[in-house]
């Protein structure tokens, strides 16, 4: 036998009896005196994200940032995606393009660690090869000068206004000739036409190399032990 008995549940009324407040200020002050637990808690993560961070990789002889039309970061992050265009076993690509956006730190003068790497490409960014005709390349460079300059390699020559137009172009040297299919060493989030940069959604074939921007560029710190960029006049606005 089971006897059941009648419950009904009331609901708790709670009333505010009083409030204060006081104002924190959240500053270098506070890491004065951490907080013990908090710091036990991390360690592990911290620890973990040190040992990838790290490791040197080679020395920079300079200081590097990205900027517009033409800076010492773009110069050999572009001038690395051509270097890398053969990882595949394909032919070196005709020139390099990096979108400075992409470009989110900057490259320490001496020491260069795996950390740094990671810090100027953060971003998922495999490296591809685009075919492209010449008539694109050149709606391509109108592209860029739209935008007022991106990162390019040491192949390209370029003239712009102030308005965003294209005053003189050279690849390697030459016009380009719009017959004349060109190899381009990208990112795969610009093969799509992202950044304003339209012009790449035309191209005609994409090679995958299967290997990420930032793979590409510590490769590139290791093989040459010490990296260097200067100013050339890749991109230069005319007023």
């Amino acid at each position: 036998y089971f006897i059941l008995f009648p419950f009904v549940a009331t609901a708790q009324r709670y009333r505010v009896k009083h409030v204060s407040a006081q104002r924190l200020e959240v500053t270098r002050a506070l890491d004065t005196v951490p907080d013990s637990a908090a710091l036990m808690a991390v360690k592990p993560y911290k620890d973990g994200v040190d040992k990838e961070m790290s490791p040197v990789l080679g020395m920079s002889r300079v200081a590097m940032s990205a900027g517009k039309p033409e800076s010492l970061l773009g110069n050999w992050v572009a001038d690395v995606l051509v270097e890398g265009s053969t990882c595949a076993g394909g032919p070196k690509a005709d020139f390099g393009l990096a979108n400075v956006g992409s470009l989110r730190s900057r490259m320490p003068e001496g020491i260069v660690r795996r950390g740094d790497i990671l810090q100027i490409s953060p971003f998922e960014n495999n490296l591809v090869v685009l075919e492209m005709k010449g008539k694109d390349v050149l709606e391509l460079m109108r592209n860029i000068a739209a935008v007022k300059g991106e990162a390019v390699s040491r192949e390209v020559r370029m003239e712009i206004d102030t308005e965003g137009n294209v005053l003189l172009v050279r690849i390697g040297g030459k016009a380009i000739d719009k017959k004349r299919t060109y190899l381009i060493a990208t990112l795969d989030y610009l093969a799509e036409g992202n950044d304003r940069l339209y012009a790449l959604k035309k191209h005609k074939r994409r090679h995958e190399t299967g290997m990420s921007v930032r793979e590409i560029m510590m490769e590139s710190v290791v093989k040459n032990r010490v990296i260097d960029s200067r100013i050339e006049g890749r991109i230069v606005m005319k007023k």
